[in-house]
């Protein structure tokens, strides 16, 4: 036991799963030294002893590959044109679950016209059109997570 770092400091775990009720957030991971520590309302706390340089070198061999594969997809979606999530959060196309969507294909939006609503962090976040054009595609599905700049909506 003399290799293994010194106990967890509990009050900080007990500090994290606090910030998460009182935040409403899902998860909470801090990094310190080669310390990590995840608090999750998913599962169980974890702490990982281990350089954290360590860590990456393997998911980064990992993503090559993956990376690949939207590189080659990316093409297909005009991206020039595609209307990027601002931020990280799920996606409604529509303003209640039984309310008509806010836009279609080959609909004609205004600028600023609200095109969809993101949800992130418990906030209702509408999203206006950048540009006036006609939709083309609906690229995400209600309900769906999205990522920040991932493409949602293509208006030409």
């Amino acid at each position: 036991m003399a290799t293994r770092k010194p106990s967890i400091d509990q009050d900080l775990i007990r500090d994290l799963a606090n910030i998460l009720n009182e935040t409403d957030l899902t998860e909470i991971e801090i990094e310190q030294d080669d310390l990590r520590v995840r608090v999750s309302r998913a599962g169980t706390p974890q702490t990982i002893h281990a350089p954290i340089a360590q860590a990456p070198a393997p998911q980064a061999a990992a993503p090559a590959p993956v990376a690949a594969a939207p590189a080659e997809a990316a093409p297909a979606a005009p991206s020039v044109n595609a209307v990027t999530a601002p931020m990280v959060g799920t996606v409604y196309l529509a303003p209640a679950p039984d309310a008509k969507p806010f836009v279609e294909v080959g609909q004609t939006v205004k600028e600023g016209q609200t095109i969809l609503i993101i949800e992130a962090m418990k906030t209702m976040n509408q999203i206006p059109s950048p540009r006036s054009g006609k939709v083309t595609s609906v690229l995400v599905g209600d309900g769906h997570p999205v990522e920040f700049a991932e493409p949602m909506i293509v208006i030409e």
